[in-house]
């Protein structure tokens, strides 16, 4: 069965499920979507690892994961979310070290956390498509209107959902708005940062 491979499309505060979050992903060449609940750590862990601006002063433990494998020259090569029972995703980690190939069974939420860190491209098979995919128009509820836009993170429900709803951040200049992003980093309130950044890059 061929593999239909993915990207990182969104993420938003689940309306389903209380402390949860959607990660949407879209396949590359289609118009459907996977959105899969995650917990609030891994989507906080997947949005740090998109946004580049933020540094978190500790490794988190996707990141501890990746330093680890770089340190013993394991290489993660791709990611397959390979089954779909009764809502839960099955996903595994396709590891090489020294030409040799290794599966890890790995929840799904970790996976794409850790693929993000390695870069490592992301596929599913057909048939989960078929049972769990959605067409783009769940898009326009994310407000992710942009085809060409590979993804928009935030982890403020409000933020994500209306993006051009007035910060209270708005009558701060850059200037205070960097130390405040440095202090929410340095506290590692990654939420708060993603706020403040997103500040920033409206006014870039």
């Amino acid at each position: 069965m061929s593999l239909i491979k993915l990207t990182i499309k969104g993420i938003s505060y689940s309306q389903t499920q209380s402390g949860a979050y959607a990660l949407v992903l879209s396949e590359m060449e289609g118009n459907r979507t996977l959105p899969i609940i995650i917990g609030a750590f891994e989507a906080q862990s997947i949005a740090i690892a998109l946004e580049k601006e933020i540094r978190p002063p500790r490794p988190l433990t996707h990141d501890l994961f990746k330093t680890f494998s770089d340190r013993f020259s394991i290489q993660v090569k791709e990611v397959i979310i390979h089954k779909l029972v009764d809502g839960v995703f099955f996903s595994s980690l396709i590891c090489e070290k020294d030409g040799k190939e290794e599966t890890i069974d790995t929840r799904t939420s970790d996976a794409i956390a850790i693929a993000v860190r390695f870069q490592a491209p992301i596929y599913t098979y057909e048939n989960i498509l078929d049972k769990a995919g959605v067409f783009l128009k769940v898009e326009e509820e994310l407000g992710l209107n942009d085809p060409a836009e590979t993804y928009e993170v935030s982890l403020d429900t409000d933020d994500f959902l209306n993006t051009d709803k007035d910060s209270s951040f708005s009558k701060l200049s850059l200037t205070e708005l960097n130390k405040q992003l440095d202090q929410a980093v340095s506290d590692e309130n990654y939420e708060l940062a993603a706020k403040i950044r997103d500040e920033i890059s409206k006014r870039s």
